[in-house]
């Protein structure tokens, strides 16, 4: 390899046939003269233009076309011109320098055409140079190279994390080892389930019970996931009423009084709210108001007046004390429901860390735009980021996130998009440049992954993901199939 010419933050190394390149490798260009290194990433591979190689291509295909007879080369320049032919253009990313062994990003200098080397730069080798710590590691899978990526669960511990692709491309496989990865770690987690993907992670492909068993608990609201009014905050009820069924404020006055009352006289529950609500003597819209809400509630099967049917959030946490995952079955209910719901974790995963019952809790919400109101992206990545609660996002729709808080993403875990829209919402918001985000997901492989962000110390890595031995429960069902 020989370093061609540089533009900007882009370099371009002329590579030849026998060398093996592939996109996303790192290349280390190495200076003698200063003893100091530029570590740089392949985003594409071109054909070398050099001069004069059309024209030989035109000759020589009108000459096969046109002219029978044996073709001689007595002086054997054909192997040379065919070696020129195949030669390659390295589009590479400049990412940092190395200098007496210690890895920067300072890129303000320019290596020497003549004296410098180039070499592949394994990523392991370059995971070490940036000092990617490994005191909780978290084996991703391994790179092209065969090379194992191991990241520091430390560093999913506060940031907010996106994993996003198209749809079969292996997100949620992602999302699962994550989870998983920090439960081994005795972190509590918390998974918003919209398709029932994470209900069988006790147990492995085989079907029997795996060592995450006993730290997994399914609640399935409706079923075994019901509350009572009394275990609830007011906040908590008003946040339900005003974001999920869009209560008006002069009906939410009203709410908040019969409540008050409710709760001075130690009837707090569904039958007397319902009973209260109906006999009510108040302005006629204001009542109407209330009993849709209330029977909305009612329908739902998420609250009950039975206290042995109810469920403890703090008691289920203490259930999984230790590390494990509580996985919230928002399956086959409806959009209303799902909202009733939503509200309520969040609301009562503030509470229990605000009255320090709870340290910090890991919260994967899957297609969360489904049923999280847009203002409520904000909300969740700062306000509740300084109660506790941690996020990981994941969609196959990107642009439903709001650019704003892709900015504020720690760690992005992409996986395969070809689409336009989609690879500029993700490549604005990336802290690379975009064209390595843009040239590169749109040539991953299913299970394979670029890897961005502080996990990796800012150098984008390309992972192949390893295979959980848990039932993962996100294939498509199919009609034609050989059991048919």
């Amino acid at each position: 390899m020989q370093l061609y010419r540089k533009e900007g933050n882009t370099i371009q190394i002329l590579s030849f046939p026998a060398e093996e390149i592939q996109k996303g490798e790192y290349v280390l260009i190495k200076d003698s003269n200063h003893d100091r290194s530029l570590v740089t990433q392949i985003i594409d591979v071109q054909f070398a233009a050099i001069p004069g190689i059309l024209e030989e291509l035109l000759r020589n295909s009108t000459t096969d076309e046109h002219i029978c007879g044996e073709n001689l080369d007595l002086l054997e320049v054909a192997p040379h011109v065919t070696y020129v032919q195949d030669a390659r253009m390295l589009i590479c990313k400049i990412r940092g320098t190395i200098q007496n062994g210690i890895l920067s990003t300072n890129t303000g200098w320019l290596p020497s055409r003549a004296s410098s080397s180039i070499t592949k730069l394994s990523t392991a080798s370059l995971l070490a140079q940036a000092r990617i710590g490994n005191d909780l590691p978290i084996d991703l899978g391994e790179t092209r190279e065969t090379s194992s990526v191991t990241i520091d669960a430390q560093m999913l511990d506060g940031k907010l994390n996106i994993v996003t692709g198209k749809k079969e491309t292996g997100k949620s496989h992602m999302s699962k080892l994550l989870a998983l990865s920090l439960v081994d770690y005795g972190a509590p987690v918390v998974v918003l389930d919209l398709n029932g993907e994470y209900a069988k992670l006790g147990f492995s492909s085989d079907g029997q019970k795996n060592e995450y068993h006993r730290r997994v608990r399914v609640l399935t609201p409706g079923d075994n996931f019901k509350i009572t009014l009394k275990q609830m905050k007011l906040r908590v009820m008003m946040n339900i009423l005003f974001h999920a069924l869009h209560l008006p404020g002069a009906s939410a006055q009203e709410f908040r009084r019969i409540w008050r009352f409710l709760k001075d006289h130690d009837t707090l529950t569904m039958r007397e709210l319902g009973e209260v609500i109906r006999n009510r003597r108040c302005n006629l819209h204001v009542r109407d108001a209330l009993c849709s809400r209330y029977y909305s509630l009612l329908d739902s099967g998420f609250f009950t007046d039975n206290h042995e049917e109810e469920t403890s959030l703090k008691k289920a946490f203490c259930s999984i004390h230790g590390g494990g995952a509580l996985i919230i079955n928002l399956q086959d209910i409806s959009s209303i429901n799902r909202q009733i719901v939503v509200e309520f974790m969040l609301g009562e995963l503030v509470e229990l860390l605000t009255q320090s019952k709870l340290k910090a809790v890991f919260l994967f919400a899957e297609e969360a735009h489904l049923y999280l109101r847009e203002t409520y992206w904000n909300d969740i990545v700062t306000r509740m980021r300084h109660f506790g609660i941690f996020t990981t996002f994941v969609t196959n729709q990107p642009n439903t996130i709001r650019e704003n808080i892709y900015r504020q993403a720690d760690n992005i875990f992409l996986f395969n998009f070809t689409n336009e829209h989609d690879l500029e919402a993700v490549s604005r918001a990336s802290k690379v440049d975009a064209e390595t985000v843009k040239s590169i997901a749109r040539e991953l492989l299913p299970h394979h992954c670029l890897v961005l962000g502080k996990v990796v110390g800012d150098f984008p890595i390309v992972v192949k993901v390893r295979a959980l031995d848990v039932q993962t429960m996100g294939q498509t069902r199919l009609f034609f199939t050989d059991e048919n």
